[in-house]
């Protein structure tokens, strides 16, 4: 889509916004009571009025986002919703990325508390996963303060969840929603979930080995029958392959809409025992998505880069392309999410203890078919000069869970100098289990004319590869915070001091079974070509008999691994105080110790002595993948409160950024937000920070306010990622940087344009920055850049809204644009360039409308640019993502 289509698309879009909005109060039927436009509110009101309070008293650098917030854009996640916040940008719907930095930088907290993640790649938990129907608030922390984590780069989030309302609540929202693109797509069915137990069993009993000459000899088999020993192992091997889901039927056809349905109920009551209150709270969600998207990767021969298009293309389009390979694939994805919340707590006074059971379940079924040519040279599609083309049919099913046990108590004792006591106790595991993820390959001959002919599957070795993963990663989190207040003659001080333990263990597991035909003979299979992408007929029941398939089960030997075990210990205490000099002067600070403990041991089925048959665990490995520190972490702020509603703030912290449990073992797996191949290595350094940040913040009487704040962080030996290229794709691994920093300036506001047009305001901010880390090219290859911006990072944020409130209270309107600037995905080796990920343009519409006191129609409108995901290498799109524009309805009731 070239630039001058873009802006037509804006100025349709606002156009759009602007006359729906002016023109909604002439859709009331009649004037609503004054008690009902007090009850709706404004944006001065509810809890838009409380996080602007909130964030002005907060003592170190800080924004905040309440649930009106929320419902304004509406997000329907903790992720979408925190790319409002300044300097904050949404990377594949789930990581957040603060101030222009990766994913790893940031840090999140559940009500204070640490949870595990079920994402298998990282110790950063997908934001995704948390429905904002759920969430009072997201607060989001810039400057470091002592009673936080060390493990602070650019910000940590703690979600703050619904707790017990104080009188009786209930409601329901049902909606439905629909993908442009998801007109078509692809269905499948058939797949069996967990390896077969008759595999399982073959495993022990043949210690993972499936060769004919170890089958003959555990099980004795001599000649007989006219069966020669190998061929009666031929069979038993069959058994084995034929234990394995093969009867698969796709169907391509109409996608269902997406539906979501919600509900909650909750209520407080006075009991007359003590006289206290209890109150409860039950809330659940259900939603469904599909999701269709075209994608298309490419590999280029940088010595012919400058002579390529700039934009992706196909081998038929491109005669003289620079594509060493280029795959093109239909990917069709189901997201089933399953939520539900359930709160009681007791009040007594100044007492309060609540207890939460949360539980978040997230499904995922994938499907992927995809083209492996080599076009460079050619018009038809072809693989080394012969013609073919390489298939490949995936299916994938993922489940992710996430259950939390937390129990949170907050005390005043005012006869006792005022002193506040608030802990947490936490219990949270996160599992992660994919049953099916299933991989065919074929080969695709092509006539002269590139017309497709027939299909095969070649007479080597992985032609089927079924792989069964499953994760779990238990958490212990309990904490206290003791506060004492004191006042003194124009002084105010706040002394705090508390605990933080967290206990973590992870196994991580995986096991690889691949079919191959080692006849060395090519075995046809019969596709009709406008049913390609089905698997009726291969490797049914006639297909195998008739054919030589053999099993292997593909775990490494010693020392390679595939699996692995980790654990992690965090033990820390704090001291902080809070100053208030005649109401003018603030100055906190305060200092922590944690002591860091880690260990990440990497593991296979196969690594045992097939004499001893006793597991091997090498010490030196062992060591590798052991992080032990302990620390002091300081921080200091300092605040100027003027007479005349604004401030001044002044920050300095010192924090640490450590590398994950999975990038210290060498195992390898496919990073979501680039699908690279990825393998960790041990000896991976943690990061140290030190941050300064200043800001200026001011608050206008009736709601308005705007900042502007400058920071700088200072980074030695940050984490970097670095590619590695094939023959046909990349792989990535990491490396320390010698050292890092990144500075810039970020403004943010919120103002009323009443006296333009009534009941119009925009909000927005925009973050400008700029990084550089050096890595010493000893340590990193042939890296092609050891100089360079760090991976991830944004050299500009850009969020912007514009926004509608009528005067009756009965309809409101949100503009909602984010853009990110370009940000190094990985970095290029061998001459090639960073691969850079491009600007993405989000622009959504959210209009709302209350027919009565009790209910609410929300429409949105996703992307309504309808632009794709891009990322490029020596200004040559690589990767090419097919998004889409998405429309949603929802109706909701208040009770």
């Amino acid at each position: 889509m070239d630039t001058q289509m873009k802006f037509k698309k804006v100025a349709l879009a606002i156009s759009t916004a602007l006359t729906v909005a002016t023109s909604l109060p002439s859709v009331a039927e009649e004037e609503q009571a004054i008690e009902e436009v007090v009850a709706v509110g404004t944006r001065l009101q509810g809890s838009a009025a409380a996080v602007i309070e909130e964030r002005k008293n907060q003592a170190f650098v800080a924004d905040i986002l309440g649930a009106e917030q929320l419902s304004r854009t509406g997000d329907s996640d903790a992720a979408s919703a925190l790319r409002r916040v300044t300097g904050l940008t949404l990377v594949d719907g789930k990581f957040i990325y603060v101030r222009g930095l990766g994913e790893r930088y940031s840090s999140a907290r559940l009500n204070g508390a640490a949870v595990p993640s079920p994402d298998l790649t990282r110790n950063v938990i997908p934001l995704d996963i948390f429905p904002a129907s759920i969430i009072e608030s997201l607060a989001v922390q810039k400057a470091y303060s002592p009673s936080m984590p060390a493990a602070f780069g650019g910000g940590n989030i703690d979600i703050r969840t619904k707790s017990v309302p104080s009188e009786f609540t209930a409601g329901i929202e049902v909606g439905i929603g629909q993908n442009f693109n998801s007109d078509k797509g692809f269905t499948y069915s058939g797949t069996a979930e967990g390896i077969p137990q008759v595999l399982q069993d073959a495993v022990v009993r043949y210690r993972g080995n499936f060769d004919i000459g170890e089958v003959v000899d555990k099980n004795g088999f001599k000649d007989k029958d006219g069966l020669t020993r190998a061929d009666q192992a031929i069979d038993v091997i069959k058994g084995f392959v034929s234990s394995l889901p093969r009867d698969i039927q796709v169907k391509e056809e109409s996608l269902d809409p997406n539906f979501d349905v919600k509900a909650n109920i909750g209520n407080s009551f006075q009991e007359d025992w003590l006289g206290g209150t209890v109150g409860f709270m039950l809330a659940g969600s259900y939603d469904n998505d599909w999701n269709y998207s075209d994608r298309t990767t490419g590999v280029i021969d940088d010595t012919l880069a400058e002579n390529c298009t700039s934009k992706l293309e196909t081998a038929e389009d491109t005669a003289n392309s620079c594509y060493v390979t280029l795959k093109e694939s239909k990917v069709t994805t189901e997201t089933e999410r399953l939520n539900g919340v359930f709160n009681i707590g007791y009040r007594l006074d100044q007492h309060s203890i609540t207890y939460s059971k949360i539980y978040l379940e997230d499904n995922e079924t994938e499907s992927e078919f995809s083209v492996l040519q080599s076009p460079n040279g050619s018009t038809v599609r072809t693989i080394a000069g012969t013609g073919a083309a390489q298939r490949s049919h995936q299916f994938d099913y993922e489940e992710r869970t996430l259950d939390i046990d937390q129990v949170i108590g907050q005390h005043t004792f005012l006869d006792y100098w005022g002193i506040g006591f608030d802990w947490q106790y936490t219990e949270s595991k996160a599992q992660t289990d994919i049953p099916t993820e299933i991989d065919f390959k074929f080969i695709d001959n092509y006539n002269e004319d590139g017309s497709y002919k027939n299909s095969i599957v070649t007479g080597d070795d992985n032609r089927i590869t079924y792989a069964f993963t499953d994760m779990e990663d238990n958490v212990k989190s309990y904490s206290g915070n003791v506060t004492l207040p004191l006042t003194f003659e124009g002084i105010e001080i706040t002394l705090k001091g508390g605990y933080d333990f967290m206990d973590r263990a992870r196994v991580y597991n995986t096991s690889n079974f691949v079919v191959n035909n080692k006849s060395g003979i090519s075995i046809p299979v019969n596709f009709d070509e406008s049913e390609i992408y089905g698997l009726s007929g291969y490797l049914d029941d006639e297909f195998l008999n008739n054919n030589t398939f053999l099993l292997t089960f593909n775990e490494p030997q010693a020392p390679a691994a595939d699996d692995y075990i980790a654990a992690q210990k965090i033990d820390a205490g704090y001291g902080e105080f809070d100053i208030f000099f005649d109401n003018t002067w603030r100055i906190s600070g305060g200092i922590r110790y944690e002591d860091f403990k880690q260990v990440s041991l990497a593991t296979s089925s196969l690594i045992f002595d097939r004499v001893t048959m006793e597991t091997i665990y090498d010490e030196e490995r062992i060591l590798a993948g052991t992080v032990n520190e302990d620390n002091f972490f300081n921080a200091l702020s300092l605040t100027y409160l003027s007479d005349g509603n604004y401030q001044v703030r002044f920050g300095y912290g010192e924090t640490t950024v450590r590398p994950d449990l999975r990038e210290l073992v060498p195992v390898a797996y496919y990073d979501p937000l680039t699908d690279i191949r990825t393998f960790g290595v041990a000896g991976l350094k943690s990061s140290d920070l030190k941050n300064y940040d200043a800001r200026f913040e001011y608050y206008m009487d009736n709601g308005d306010n705007f900042s502007v704040a400058a920071f700088y962080k200072d980074i030695t030996a940050p984490i970097e990622t670095i590619l590695r290229v094939g023959d046909e794709d990349y792989t990535a691994t990491f490396v320390n940087g010698e050292e890092g920093e990144v500075y810039g300036i970020e403004a943010e506001w919120l103002y009323d344009l009443s006296g333009l047009a009534s009941g119009f305001f925009t909000s927005g901010n925009i973050t400008l920055s700029d990084s550089e880390v050096s890595i010493d090219p000893a340590r990193a290859g042939n890296l092609t850049n050891p100089t360079k911006r760090m991976t991830g990072h944004s050299e500009y944020v850009v969020n912007m809204q514009l926004n509608y409130d009528s005067a009756d209270g009965q309809h409101s309107g949100s503009l909602v644009y984010n853009v990110f600037g370009e940000r190094i995905l990985a970095s290029g080796i061998g001459g090639r360039d960073d691969a850079y990920e491009q600007p993405f343009h989000s622009l959504d519409l959210v209009y709302t409308w209350y027919p009565d006191f009790n209910s609410k129609v929300k429409f949105k409108v996703k992307n309504l640019l309808n632009e794709d995901q891009e990322v490029t290498q020596s200004d040559v799109v690589v990767r090419q993502k097919d998004v889409g524009t998405s429309v949603s309805l929802s109706y909701s009731y208040e009770f």
